[in-house]
């Protein structure tokens, strides 16, 4: 079990008071607003000078980004130099490079090319090649699937279960989406204005959520959608 307490504060106001814990997939759920980039950014040690952060992390492993953290952004459009080839983006081995892209399904062709080149859903799988090469024991989501459309969005979501079943990396999925957080996710922390107001397994809170807000978060997204769980 890997637990994590995180406290983000400014000189005048408290902004994330939370706590949650990692067993395998968790989804980080909540309304713009609601701390989950701050929590991003505080784990990525990326907070402004303007903000304090207090961590407390009990686990089989340190974060530290780059080594046993690795990032997945919500825009694979930005994540890479559009001026430089695929190849030339990674800080490994192109013998290491070429089994990645073979591990997220991409063809070796795609070495040779620009990211403007490439579709959302193939960059996106760059990205999380990218993420892999460094063998993290925890990888953090932002939102990877909003830029892509829902074909690619479910393609992707997928990718990232068979690489977690195959790899054995734990996933902290940030996202305002239910739908793709039910996808990918076998528990669920559901965060307002900075605090937990509900933590559990996936589907007893799709099943039964307790607080009126969740219900808010659940029915927002699955209105107009066929639901079933």
């Amino acid at each position: 079990m890997n637990i994590t307490k995180l406290r983000i504060k400014t000189p005048t106001k408290e902004l994330v008071d939370i706590s949650f814990e990692i067993s395998s997939s968790l989804a980080l759920v909540g309304q713009s607003g609601s701390g989950k980039s701050l929590t991003i950014k505080a784990l990525l040690n990326m907070l402004p000078n303007s903000m304090e952060m207090e961590l407390e992390h009990e686990g089989n492993f340190e974060l530290i980004a780059g080594k046993t953290l690795a990032f997945v952004p919500q825009n694979p459009f930005t994540a890479l130099s559009p001026l430089t080839k695929i190849k030339s983006q990674f800080f490994v081995s192109q013998q290491r490079v070429k089994k990645l892209f073979t591990q997220v399904g991409l063809e070796m062709e795609l070495l040779e090319r620009f990211p403007p080149e490439l579709s959302g859903g193939q960059l996106q799988r760059v990205v999380i090649a990218m993420a892999l090469s460094s063998e993290p024991e925890l990888i953090l989501l932002d939102e990877p699937t909003t830029a892509l459309d829902p074909k690619s969005r479910v393609l992707i979501l997928n990718l990232l279960k068979s690489l977690q079943a195959e790899f054995g990396f734990k996933i902290l999925f940030v996202t305002h989406d239910m739908n793709s957080a039910k996808i990918l996710c076998e528990d669920i922390c559901v965060i307002k204005n900075g605090k937990v107001v509900e933590s559990a397994k996936m589907q007893d809170v799709l099943q039964n959520p307790q607080n009126e807000y969740t219900k808010v978060l659940i029915d927002a997204n699955f209105a107009n959608r066929s639901f079933r769980v």
